[in-house]
């Protein structure tokens, strides 16, 4: 396992962490038992980076984390998220939904806490409501660090320049049929010292053919999606799935993502997942043919 300095106050996390959604069942039925194995599973591959949000599960997830992580707290960099969708993202909102996160994971900190889903909100709000409750909880000891999580990466850039956040979270932004990241989120973070946190690096399932179902209602998405998948073949294994390993050690190679998150409840994908955790990343010329594919083209959702 590979680890690397995290925000501002360099919190030492695997390059590789477990995203909470799917412990919450939102990505089918699933028990605490199971949530406990796969957690202490994942320490013992050295994964200490535990990703989740009250709205996982609405509210599952978080739980579920916190009865795994009883008596090993401070063995994870523990992350969570404000507020649930659907409320607003008001001061007083943000600190509540913290609080009610402290008490379902039974902890009196987290390491850090994120703005989730900015798109569902807006910049002045965020700037001006929910960061402000942020650093309010951090000078409370409630938190160690700050970060804001967005599907746009364009939504982010003024958050990063803020000077006030550690991290910033996207999703299908760094992967190998959409690497929109590297036009301008990435290099503005590197210059503001801020983390990045990569998640879905499978596209929604795309890259593991097994796309979520609300992706395959898109069928212009699908259709491109696919085609570009056809010009990856020279990346592809020999194995079912064989766009995986290629697609994770894309992401977990990057110098600029901190924290690639791995979605799973399954300990056989958790164990492989870390395995491409070993600094091996593309070769040069592959890497060189998959840049020249689809510069400047994110896929259209």
């Amino acid at each position: 396992m590979e680890y690397t300095a995290f925000g501002k106050k360099e919190i030492r996390v695997s390059k590789l962490g477990l995203g909470g959604a799917p412990l919450g069942g939102d990505y089918g039925p699933v028990t605490d038992e199971q949530v406990i194995e796969v957690i202490d599973r994942a320490l013992e591959l050295g994964i200490n980076f535990i990703d989740t949000a009250p709205l996982y599960g609405k509210g599952e997830s978080e739980r579920r984390v916190g009865k795994a992580l009883q008596g090993k707290r401070e063995k994870v960099v523990l992350a969570s998220k404000a507020v649930m969708r659907g409320e607003p993202y008001t001061y007083n909102n943000t600190i509540r939904s913290v609080e009610d996160s402290l008490k379902r994971i039974g902890t009196d900190y987290l390491d850090l806490i994120q703005m989730h889903e900015l798109d569902e909100s807006n910049m002045e709000i965020g700037m001006n409501e929910t960061i402000p409750a942020f650093l309010k909880l951090k000078e409370q000891g409630k938190v160690r660090a700050i970060g804001v999580n967005s599907f746009n990466p364009a939504l982010l850039l003024p958050f990063i320049r803020s000077g006030h956040i550690d991290s910033v979270q996207t999703f299908s932004r760094y992967m190998l049929i959409d690497y929109s990241a590297m036009d301008e989120l990435l290099p503005t973070a590197r210059e503001h010292g801020v983390s990045v946190i990569n998640g879905s690096v499978l596209g929604m399932g795309l890259l593991a053919e097994s796309p979520a179902p609300f992706i395959k209602k898109d069928s212009l998405l699908v259709k491109e999606a696919e085609r570009r998948i056809k010009d990856l073949s020279f990346l592809r294994k020999t194995e079912p799935k064989g766009l995986i390993e290629p697609a994770m050690r894309f992401s977990l190679s990057s110098p600029d993502i901190s924290v690639t998150l791995t979605g799973t409840t399954s300990l056989r994908s958790l164990a492989l997942n870390a395995s491409y955790c070993d600094g091996v990343g593309l070769s040069q010329d592959d890497m060189e043919r998959l840049l020249s594919l689809f510069p400047g083209q994110p896929l259209i959702w």
